[in-house]
């Protein structure tokens, strides 16, 4: 682990960004694309033999699904090291918004393999019919949708809160911390569902125009070594001083 305390602030952005592309694109295919290709809306017949059938596929995204919550959590903690100079606190924040975010996907990982559990069946089950086993199944599936749900709720949290620290550091663009604050906004909608599908257009759009950037000039560019440091400097002597003079 002695390459990350290592690593210069122009690094760790680097490897923020590459797992933030590795996090985006597991997530959206295990969750989004591939399950939505199973699941058959208000048809939980059509949706069991689309599962069971596609074992090898639904098992895949499944796996994605947990390999998204890894990418989540090593690309948190790089952005929180990139970003604790222009505040320890409100970086400290965005971890915890990054933890509750990993745990909410773990749990859609949870429900996302249950109905295979389900309708492959076993003692447990033996009671219950097909159709009954073919329903359960349907329920752990909305089930992973409202957990997914929530998880944007707080993965816009963490936009919010990342996207000002970005617009305040000297080391990024203010423009990529005012678009991930827009998108944060939008992602935040997901509180009240009904709302945030019928705004989901104009949801994505932001999501692209914020994420998208920022992955890019992450991995292309990194952050300005030299400012990162000046930052963190100056924001250690202002807590300091904040200190002493609360002493």
């Amino acid at each position: 682990m002695d390459w990350m305390t290592r690593l210069s602030p122009r690094g760790r952005a680097r490897v923020a960004g590459v797992f933030e592309f590795l996090e985006g694109n597991a997530s959206s295919q295990g969750q989004v694309f591939l399950l939505g290709r199973l699941i058959v809306t208000g048809d939980a017949a059509a949706t069991a033999h689309n599962i069971l059938a596609n074992e090898t596929l639904f098992r895949f995204g499944f796996l994605l699904s947990v390999a998204g919550v890894a990418f989540h959590l090593v690309w948190g903690l790089f952005m929180y090291q990139l970003m604790k100079p222009v505040s320890s606190t409100l970086s400290a924040l965005s971890v915890f918004f990054v933890i509750t975010t990993s745990v909410l996907q773990a749990l859609t990982a949870f429900f996302y393999l249950a109905p295979l559990l389900v309708l492959q069946g076993g003692p447990a089950l033996d009671g219950l019919s097909t159709a009954q086993t073919q329903s359960l199944a349907m329920v752990f599936l909305k089930l992973n949708g409202a957990a997914f749900q929530l998880d944007l709720v707080f993965f816009g949290l963490w936009c919010l809160v990342t996207g000002y620290l970005i617009y305040r550091s000297t080391f990024l663009p203010r423009v990529l911390g005012v678009l991930l604050m827009v998108d944060g906004l939008g992602w935040t909608l997901y509180v009240w569902p009904p709302l945030a599908t019928y705004l989901f257009p104009a949801i994505a759009v932001a999501s692209g125009l914020a994420e998208l950037p920022l992955q890019f000039w992450l991995i292309v560019f990194g952050a300005n070594s030299k400012r990162w440091y000046e930052q963190a400097q100056q924001t250690q002597v202002s807590e300091q001083v904040a200190i002493t003079g609360g002493g």
